[in-house]
């Protein structure tokens, strides 16, 4: 079992105060997306090599806030659900490509945002 973040009291996990192993393994991959980039739901779990972009979904609705949960996004390129606003924030912020440029656009530019991953 993959060792907690601060604070966490994990749901699913065998010892109280650690994440279960797919929930840390998602949560280090968008720990790791750069300013700037983001990653689909889809793509966490290719990297992964296990689940799809429901289970990432998953994980980031219970432990999302604990990481840059802005950069992990629908393949479409739209925030995440009820977090728009905040997101396009960040995207501003960070100079992630938006749809419509950086002043008007609602939806990230995925075909230029999107990371190629770790060790690319």
């Amino acid at each position: 079992m993959a060792t907690t973040r601060a604070g966490d009291t994990a749901y699913g996990a065998d010892v109280p105060g650690q994440l279960p192993d797919y929930a840390d393994a998602v949560l280090e991959v968008a720990d790791a997306i750069p300013e700037g980039r983001v990653l689909a739901y889809g793509d966490i779990a290719e990297i992964l090599g296990e689940g799809g972009p429901r289970q990432v979904g998953a994980v980031m609705s219970r432990y999302g806030s604990m990481t840059t949960w802005w950069r992990v996004i629908r393949a479409s390129g739209e925030p995440p659900p009820g977090l728009e606003d905040e997101a396009i924030e960040h995207y501003r912020a960070e100079g992630t490509p938006l749809v419509g440029g950086m002043l008007t656009g609602r939806r990230v530019d995925m075909r230029r945002a999107r990371w190629e991953g770790p060790g690319a």
